[in-house]
């Protein structure tokens, strides 16, 4: 039995997660829970987002199911997911575009089917900052080791998939990006993938306008990031789009979109990206059947016209986690009989 730690976080993470926990219940999912309190509003009242002990016990669970954090502008406030990221090694953030059947994009197009793999522990991210009254620096920092491993598991990915990397860097500029280049194609070589590479601000332009020439991307954090946020357009929302944060031994699943304090408590949120990410979570649980039900019943959901407000609809954040999870619940009965 996995055991998995479940952060709900802040803002509407609060009301996303309890979805993509009834639907792993709906699928009889058997699993130990291990819920922890981290963020923003436990560091609020406690002066502390995220403690030592917290981070041992992460260390001790299998893989992590996570809502959103809100991250405030105060200097003595330190990124809870930087940190995890960091102390857990859970170095590729692995980001799937896939249109869903039942939703149009921004731009309209369907035929597209790629995955962002972006470095999770370095460049802009590594929190190499210097803040004085007139001037400020961030340390931007690529290594081998970490442009290597980032690069071995993108080749994996595209191995099962298409067998087609491509590598998006700004060398032409930023030296550093040079070194995440260059070993880039060594590793795809030696895994003997076809790749090709594209600066950033060309592929921003090419992910929205041709989408479907792309199988497996690799870059770097803050490219990644960027890049990842912007396919949102391709599906047809932030609230879409799931992502896990790929580690040596463990795994963290989280939807893409913040904790949009906004809406929070309003009952709208879109819950499907949490809900995907329960899918892949399933899925690096090695558990394939299951994981398959899950987008299933969420586009059977989308086409009884049950849709959070961002995507054209009426529905509460509840009564779609409601919907998802009495179908699966309604097929699984189905099946046994």
């Amino acid at each position: 039995m996995k055991k998995i730690a479940v952060i709900e976080g802040d803002g509407i993470g609060r009301e996303v997660i309890p979805q993509a926990l009834k639907v792993l219940n709906a699928l009889e999912f058997e699993f130990e829970k291990i819920e922890l309190n981290v963020g923003y509003s436990r560091w609020e009242t406690t002066g502390e987002a995220i403690s030592n002990d917290d981070i041992n016990t992460l260390k001790e669970c299998d893989c992590i199911l996570f809502g959103a954090i809100t991250t405030p502008n105060d200097p003595d406030y330190k990124s809870v997911l930087l940190r995890i990221r960091k102390e857990l090694e859970l170095y590729a953030n692995v980001r799937p575009i896939r249109p869903i059947a039942a939703i149009t994009g921004a731009v309209g197009h369907k035929n597209f089917d790629l995955v962002i793999v972006r470095e999770n522990t370095e460049c802009l991210y590594a929190g190499l900052e210097e803040i004085y009254e007139d001037r400020a620096y961030t340390t931007r920092v690529i290594t081998r080791n970490g442009s290597e491993r980032v690069a071995k598991y993108a080749c994996k990915l595209a191995n099962a998939r298409r067998k087609h990397l491509t590598i998006v860097h700004k060398s032409n500029v930023i030296k550093s990006d040079k070194l995440f280049l260059e070993t880039c194609q060594e590793i795809a070589d030696k895994e003997k993938i076809n790749f090709d590479d594209r600066l950033v601000d060309s592929m921003a332009f090419s992910l929205i306008t041709e989408p479907w020439k792309y199988d497996v991307v690799v870059t770097t954090n803050m490219f990644g990031d960027i890049l990842s946020d912007l396919s949102g357009a391709l599906v047809g929302s932030l609230g879409l789009l799931p992502s896990a944060n790929i580690g040596l031994n463990q795994a963290f699943f989280e939807p893409v979109h913040g904790s949009a304090p906004d809406i929070a408590g309003e009952n709208k949120a879109n819950p499907i990206a949490a809900i995907l990410s329960t899918k892949m979570m399933l899925e690096w649980c090695q558990e394939f059947e299951k994981a398959s039900m899950i987008e299933e019943a969420i586009n059977q959901t989308l086409c009884r016209n049950i849709r959070t407000p961002d995507i054209g609809g009426h529905s509460t954040t509840d009564a779609f986690g409601d919907a998802v999870a009495e179908y699966i619940k309604d097929t699984i009965s189905s099946n046994s009989k």
